[in-house]
């Protein structure tokens, strides 16, 4: 089976990991782009090296998948160690393996240390739990790959913990623009669903409180669906299988030819096949769907299952991004939840690495209520207005600079002025990168103008460093010759060249510091 261009990419990055002596990494690919393929390939690899290979996931379904796809993509065939099955005297190079059998300690215990050398573990999302920690280390030697779909920047950082590095992520933005998964249209609904009153617990919303919260508005949101999800086919998630059943059977009255699926459904084969055949038009569940069961043909969305987890709305979502033919896009519903206490996953969660973004995102789409927005021009429109709104920030500190008359530079206002985005939206997610800068950096920092108090952490610290570096190697303007002519309205000041930066600041001290040049317009002047 031949790899796609970012699949290839992402099986040698794992491979260098690896080869660098970063034991335990990570892969990140969007729910769609054959996250199962790629770890396949990667298995085949180590076994032509001689390892002895585990898959390890947390769910029956995902470890037959892993089997299937291996086999297909090739030609490996694996062990089970699940249940009353055991791989210990297989010939096989590779086993599956369920984590809730490997982590009793009796059979774990059967297994020396080195027996396994390496570690796939599929949706590592899960792998912080108790059980992963005991599998993994009880084979500390092994080389270990954890794949998953999230792009979660708060769920790395966590997985930090486990892992060492990020081998290599393929965003869903690039995704769709590459054309492997269908481009998302996000669409607001004008309906208010209050969810002050629901607790939290272990870090997201208690899913009983949401079912009674959402319970009176079901018959308003089965309306707001009859108006833009006829003839699409559409996957509904639901807190509690009580309010999935009670919903599908709203959405039957309202006219729709609705099902419902749930852990005890003993017919569950059969309702998927019929969806998937267009015997139904809509699927509700409750949170069945999230991982291990794939429909291309899904091209709407409605998450009634709110949540803080960015992973798991992640993997709602991705139930409806495969490509198919007819389908130019995913239309994903998304409700005016309110609550005044907890930060809820949007739309915009699932494109944005900046939160601020993200949140001017989020207003922009509910000024546009009831109007289909493609996601992609949203973000571009929403990180427009917040560089325009980091600008007028900007604007007003310069104003104070010029009072205070500071002697280094904030580093929020070089970065700026080089227009450095990465640096603006910079979140650490690794070991050292969390800690705070070290003496060395802040004294190397101050000594090349920039305040060193505004960095919080040793990973921004050496971003900003490398990136100082970078600029004297090319020669252009440093950062107090920047905020020295911004001060005297130049405009793009973080493109000039050092020696052009420097005869302009001259030519300013022979007028007296008075202003610009004779016969100058900051506003207008570019060097040659």
């Amino acid at each position: 089976m031949e790899l796609r261009p970012y699949q290839e990419e992402a099986r040698a990055a794992v491979a260098a990991q690896w080869e660098t002596g970063a034991l335990r990494t990570l892969l990140v690919l969007p729910t769609g782009c054959g996250k199962t393929i790629v770890f396949a390939k990667i298995t085949e690899d180590c076994v032509r090296r001689g390892d002895r290979v585990l898959i390890l996931a947390h769910r029956g379904e995902l470890l037959s998948q892993a089997a299937d796809k291996l086999h297909k993509a090739t030609g490996l065939r694996c062990a089970v160690e699940k249940a009353e099955e055991s791989c210990m005297g297989s010939w096989y190079r590779v086993t599956v393996g369920s984590v809730q059998s490997l982590m009793r300690e009796k059979r774990l215990g059967q297994f020396p240390a080195d027996y396994f050398t390496a570690i796939i573990i599929d949706e590592a999302h899960h792998c912080l739990s108790e059980g992963y920690r005991r599998v993994l280390d009880h084979f500390p030697e092994a080389k270990v790959l954890g794949v998953t779909a999230t792009p979660d920047r708060g769920d790395m950082r966590n997985l930090g913990e486990v892992f060492q590095s990020l081998a290599y992520e393929y965003t869903l933005p690039r995704a769709i623009r590459d054309g492997y998964l269908s481009p998302i249209k996000a669409l607001t609904i004008p309906l208010k669903l209050d969810l002050s009153t629901v607790g939290v617990q272990a870090g997201d919303f208690k899913a009983g409180e949401i079912g009674t919260a959402l319970d009176p508005y079901l018959h308003q949101i089965a309306e707001e669906m009859g108006r833009y999800c006829r003839d699409r086919k559409t996957v509904v998630f639901l807190p509690l299988v009580k309010t999935s059943q009670k919903f599908r059977d709203i959405l039957c009255e309202a006219g729709f030819r609705a099902a419902e699926v749930n852990g005890e459904s003993g017919d569950r084969a059969e309702v998927l096949a019929d969806f998937e055949a267009g015997r139904y038009d809509v699927l509700c569940n409750s949170m069945l769907l999230t991982e291990g069961w794939d429909c291309p043909s899904v091209d709407c969305e409605v998450v009634l299952r709110p949540t803080k987890v960015r992973s798991l709305y992640c993997q709602m979502v991705g139930r409806g991004t495969r490509l198919f033919p007819g389908k130019d896009h995913l239309l994903l519903l998304d409700f005016l939840w309110h609550t005044e206490r907890h930060e809820l996953c949007h739309p915009a969660s699932l494109i944005c690495e900046n939160e601020e973004v993200a949140r001017k995102m989020t207003e922009n789409l509910e000024e546009k209520a009831g109007c289909p927005v493609d996601l992609e021009e949203a973000e571009r429109q929403a990180s427009e207005d917040v560089v325009a709104q980091r600008e007028e920030a900007l604007a007003k500190k310069l104003a104070e600079m010029k009072r205070r008359k500071q002697r280094l530079v904030d580093p929020l206002q070089f970065e700026m002025s080089i227009q450095a985005e990465d640096l603006s939206g910079y979140v650490p997610s690794f070991g050292w990168e969390l800690a705070p800068p070290s003496d060395k950096q802040k004294a190397t920092l101050e000594k090349l103008g920039i305040e060193p108090n505004g960095i919080d952490n040793a990973g921004k610290a050496a971003k900003l460093l490398d990136r100082l570096g970078k600029r004297k190697a090319e020669g252009l303007a440093t950062p107090k010759q920047i905020r020295r002519l911004e001060m005297y309205g130049f405009q793009h000041v973080g493109t000039w060249q050092f020696e052009a930066a420097k005869k302009m600041i001259d030519r300013i001290a022979a007028n007296g510091w008075r202003g610009a040049p004779p016969g100058v317009n900051p506003q207008e002047y570019r060097p040659d």
